[in-house]
């Protein structure tokens, strides 16, 4: 999909100059890093590895004329949002992009509490507190943009996943009332619900993924979303799956997904 000069341009105006990605060491955070660079927006890059972060930048400042920032935490830590926001206060941020997330599966009661909490601190504490003390920020210059990474998974209970689905359901929640509240104060905030997605997630979850969408396949969808819609289903995999479910009540819904879920992780709970 190709990248039109016409919309660099919207993105590098409207959200401009400085962009944070959090999650940009792979898959979708990664494709939107590299979009934004390629739209000329400076960025601030976010993920657990060091190393990872400095081949990220020094592959994108290879290719486009922006300044990159390397932040390496793990945002499950208490102080990684705090880091974030002291490292980037002489930055002019115009830009959030909350794609750092992870997800479990298998039998709930199999999981290891440490790790769903653990889940919980990166997937909604993180992504709230960045989201709280940016929209602060950028109400205060009445324009900026918010991207929360939410999923397809975010519109119903899904056995076998389900305190991953459940943050989901929270971030979409969260992205849908923030579109309206922060909209007058020229605040855009958008929920990316892709479906499944080609990249380290399917291997931290442990999950076997059957059909699934490349990063870039989403990533620019969801940057021409973002100032026009509140959430966006990218990639036609996304949409089929979505819309094929739409006239399935709620609980219809739930007992697909399990059959589903229980197809991918099948290895883990038969």
């Amino acid at each position: 999909m190709k990248h039109s000069n016409k919309e660099k341009e919207r993105l590098r105006n409207k959200y401009g100059p400085w962009a944070i990605v959090t999650g940009a060491s792979s898959g979708i955070g990664f494709e939107l890093a590299s979009r934004l660079a390629e739209s000329g927006l400076n960025l601030v890059i976010n993920g657990r590895g060091l190393d990872r972060l400095h081949k990220v930048k020094k592959e994108l400042t290879a290719l486009y004329d922006v300044q990159i920032k390397v932040i390496a935490c793990d945002m499950s830590e208490a102080d990684s949002v705090t880091t974030i926001i002291e490292e980037t206060k002489t930055e002019d941020i115009g830009l959030l992009v909350v794609s750092a997330g992870y997800g479990t599966s298998g039998s709930f009661l199999k999981t290891s509490m440490d790790e769903e909490i653990n889940m919980l601190k990166v997937n909604c504490e993180a992504l709230l507190s960045l989201t709280h003390y940016y929209s602060q920020q950028f109400a205060m210059k009445k324009r900026g943009g918010i991207i929360l990474m939410s999923s397809m998974v975010s519109f119903q209970g899904v056995p076998f996943s389900a305190n991953y689905a459940a943050t989901k359901a929270y971030v979409q929640s969260l992205a849908e009332a923030l579109a309206i509240e922060l909209k007058p104060h020229g605040v855009d905030v958008l929920a990316a619900a892709p479906g499944p997605v080609e990249s380290g997630f399917g291997e931290r979850a442990n999950m076997k993924m059957g059909m699934s969408l490349t990063p870039s396949q989403v990533g620019l969808p969801i940057l021409r979303a973002l100032g026009r819609k509140t959430t966006v289903l990218p990639g036609r995999l996304t949409k089929l799956l979505v819309y094929s479910l739409r006239t399935v009540p709620r609980w219809g819904k739930i007992r697909i997904m399990k059959i589903v879920m229980g197809g991918m992780t099948k290895h883990q709970i038969s």
